[in-house]
């Protein structure tokens, strides 16, 4: 991408785009034309026990470029978006230049534009909610949502639905609400380089596709095997793209190739719900056409 040439070294880079866009890639492009760290900023990423079922960066790339939070979370552990921006202000205010990369619109957003100081749900309302998801859907959280948050939530999303419905009964204040209290932001999006991965929709299907595949053969269903037995559908390390599905295989619910099928099916829905977030929330960042 000849506009890496354009990017002025002495910023932060942040790489936004769907899964399978190449984040990666150009992220690692960057740290050898111009150096820097390689910080991450998937939610899913961050957990000890998926390496080939995210496509965490190798170890080749990491020895091509220091690579900062991955993997480093251990299954289980509390984590959140304030979890991560707290761990990533040390690093801004570190000497080596960051290059911020991941999917998560949410961190990249708070990075960006500041984070609500929401109180931490206790683990009861968190057990509720996870309940009534389980056995209602989604839909019978949304509804028990203030009207304000309710009106801007992404309503395909189920994880934020939660999230909403547990703040909402938490505290007794919506989501929305509490969004108005944010502070200011780690990184103001004026003093970085901010790039969006704008990938065509048929390619990154096929690209989406192939990678599922070349996960299986590379060992995403040892890595599943490995947490049957401790398996939490609604816990965040669970909602690893693909892992539901390989589970269900393992279970004897499901073919390899119907569990491929559906987690590529999966992965593409996930990539859609992406790029409608980059679209309404990072209007103002720079679109980068791919490939």
């Amino acid at each position: 991408m000849d506009f890496i040439g354009k990017i002025d070294p002495g910023r932060a880079v942040l790489i936004a785009g769907p899964t399978a866009s190449g984040k990666s890639e150009l992220a690692l492009r960057i740290a050898a034309a111009q150096g820097g760290v390689i910080v991450n900023a998937d939610a899913l990423q961050v957990w000890d026990c998926w390496r080939v079922l995210t496509a965490r960066p190798q170890a080749a790339d990491e020895v091509r470029a220091p690579h900062l939070l991955y993997g480093h979370v251990a299954r289980g552990a509390p984590w959140s978006v304030g979890h991560w921006l707290r761990e990533v202000a040390p690093i801004l205010a570190g000497p080596e230049r960051p290059i911020i990369v991941g999917g998560t619109g949410l961190y990249l957003s708070a990075l960006t534009e500041g984070l609500a100081e929401i109180p931490p749900v206790p683990e009861e309302v968190r057990a509720e909610a996870g309940a009534i998801l389980a056995a209602a859907g989604p839909g019978a959280l949304l509804a028990g949502l203030d009207a304000a948050t309710a009106g801007r939530i992404d309503r395909q999303n189920p994880a934020r639905i939660q999230r909403a419905w547990e703040v909402l009964r938490a505290t007794g204040r919506g989501l929305a609400e509490w969004q108005e209290d944010t502070g200011p932001p780690l990184l103001p999006l004026g003093e970085a380089t901010a790039v969006v991965l704008d990938a065509g929709r048929d390619w990154l299907a096929e690209r989406i596709d192939r990678r599922f595949e070349a996960m299986v053969a590379g060992g995403a269903l040892e890595e599943v095997r490995a947490v049957l037995d401790a398996w939490e559908p609604a816990a965040p390390w669970a909602r690893a793209i693909g892992a539901p599905e390989l589970v269900a295989h393992l279970r004897g619910e499901s073919t390899l190739a119907q569990a491929i099928g559906r987690a590529q099916a999966a992965s593409r829905q996930y990539a859609k719900r992406q790029r409608s977030w980059f679209r309404g929330r990072m209007r103002h960042w720079h679109w980068q056409r791919v490939p």
